[in-house]
């Protein structure tokens, strides 16, 4: 597989840890922040940089719906998937944008997670 840089925004270190060596195996680049502003920070300097955005929505440093904004603003054609443990999450952005934006509930399967990353992908 091509390697993509994909970026992780997950306040859980070891659940950001886990799931970062994941997506390496898989063969994805990917750069991990704790925090919403660490991502859109880095989506700012460099917002044709990553093929895809995974985030959290529940973080300590700003609201989901800020976050996505940020996203949108920065990378109006990144896709992002939205993981969240709180099932309402995904109707934040996943109704508005289904072909950009999708919802996986926590906790879910890494097949689930592999599945959904390479839908999401344009192939190279």
């Amino acid at each position: 597989m091509t390697s993509r840089r994909l970026l992780l925004v997950e306040d859980e270190e070891s659940l950001a840890r886990l799931l970062s060596e994941y997506l390496r195996r898989l063969g994805y680049a990917v750069d991990s922040c704790r925090s919403a502003q660490c991502a859109l920070d880095l989506l700012q300097s460099d917002p044709a940089g990553y093929a895809l955005v995974i985030a959290d929505l529940t973080l300590p440093d700003m609201s989901g719906d800020r976050l996505l904004d940020g996203i949108r603003r920065r990378c109006p054609d990144t896709p992002v998937l939205v993981a969240s443990g709180y099932p309402d999450a995904g109707g934040l952005c996943c109704d508005s944008e289904p072909a950009r934006f999708r919802f996986l509930q926590k906790p879910f399967l890494p097949q689930t997670l592999a599945e959904t990353v390479a839908a999401m992908l344009p192939l190279p």
